[in-house]
């Protein structure tokens, strides 16, 4: 039995070998692929594997009976059947069969890190903060009731009565006395605070359509995949903008209707109020996203935004993020307005993201620096 369980567990390492070794190389089509995403369960992704061949049942060269045995010789035609004939011609390939695998996001995070070079995050501002966890390490005498072991009292109670020749088998009572309880034992842990929140804003003017939205989906999805890799707690909060901001919830921060004007500025004074009030930079690591097709309303406003982000983003978060999505109604203008402001900054990325082919690269821009 036990070489039957080593067997099937040999077998099981191996197939997700094959399994990561697909979608590794398989990563950029995924990656820019957004369907599978809504395949998604609470820790898992389901993928379609059409390159992994199923098992299947092979006939041995027994001289039996069974289904399909009779009369006849290699070659025969067969009689037609009684039903319907098909209504499409006969074909002379073969069909495709997709094998879907669960893969967890975390296993995914990892295939990502690895094939785009990914390197962990270093965190800014934490080496102060700290946590502190209970461990139970071992078997104590004396405790509350409410830690008592009863599988090692019940053996203490057994080996007494049995040395003491107590014990009689044909009336198997075990009844502990004080001497023979044990309690868990306990010890005190510091573990650093790796609390991290991702604030995602996203223009939804006129300008910005379906197809912009879905990249925005797409990379954010990976983003949060990689992030909730390097840290234990993470939240994520949601802001739309035109010409005002508000912040809403995930589903309706992509589906929302485009219309109206721009004015970015209006994003980044929500976001760096939600940064001050809830994610102090002492105890929290602050990821801000803002995705937009580069269209403002004007240069007096995209003077605002050059204010916040250096005046108060910047030196409350980790590393603020700027993907700029191609739109053929949007100027395009603010990522070189950033650029200008900002040339030589460690504290601005920005990615051009013109098409879903690019995300893969976009991708490796924002977290390619380890910030």
């Amino acid at each position: 039995m036990k070489s039957k369980i080593q067997r099937i567990t040999r077998d099981t390492n191996r197939f997700k070998k094959i399994v990561r070794g697909k979608v590794r190389k398989n990563l950029k089509k995924y990656i820019s692929n957004g369907e599978f995403i809504g395949k998604q369960g609470k820790d898992v992704v389901s993928i379609p594997l059409p390159q992994i061949d199923i098992p299947r049942f092979k006939f041995n060269d027994r001289q039996m009976g069974g289904v399909g045995q009779g009369e006849g010789d290699v070659g025969d035609a067969l009689a037609p059947g009684e039903g319907k004939e098909g209504k499409g011609k006969a074909g002379n390939m073969p069909g495709e069969h997709p094998l879907e695998v669960d893969v967890t996001i975390e296993e995914l995070a990892d295939i990502l890190g690895e094939e785009l070079g990914l390197p962990n995050i270093q965190e800014k501002g934490k080496s102060n903060i700290t946590n502190t966890k209970n461990k139970y390490t071992g078997i104590n005498k004396t405790g509350p009731e409410s830690l008592r072991n009863f599988r090692r009292t019940f053996k203490q109670a057994l080996k007494r009565q049995i040395a003491s020749g107590t014990y009689n088998y044909k009336d198997p009572r075990i009844i502990p006395i004080k001497d023979d309880k044990r309690y868990r034992t306990w010890k005190v842990y510091d573990l650093p605070d790796t609390k991290a929140v991702i604030i995602y804003m996203m223009d939804v003017s006129g300008s910005m359509g379906e197809d912009q939205k879905e990249i925005v989906r797409i990379e954010s999805f990976w983003i949060d995949a990689w992030l909730r890799k390097q840290y234990d707690g993470i939240e994520v909060r949601y802001i739309i903008h035109d010409a005002t901001a508000k912040e809403v919830d995930r589903e309706t921060f992509f589906h929302t209707k485009e219309s109206g004007g721009t004015m970015i500025s209006s994003a980044y004074k929500l976001c760096s109020e939600i940064m001050q009030k809830d994610y102090p930079f002492s105890e929290w690591n602050v990821y801000p996203f803002h995705f937009s097709d580069g269209d403002n309303w004007s240069g007096d406003d995209s003077e605002v935004c050059m204010r916040v982000l250096k005046q108060d983003i910047f030196p409350s978060s980790n590393v603020f993020c700027y993907g700029q999505v191609y739109s053929p109604y949007g100027s395009g203008k603010f990522l070189k307005e950033l650029h200008k402001e900002f040339p030589q900054s460690d504290d601005l990325i920005t990615s051009e993201i013109p098409d879903r082919e690019s995300i893969v690269l976009s991708i490796k821009q924002f977290l390619g620096t380890g910030k």
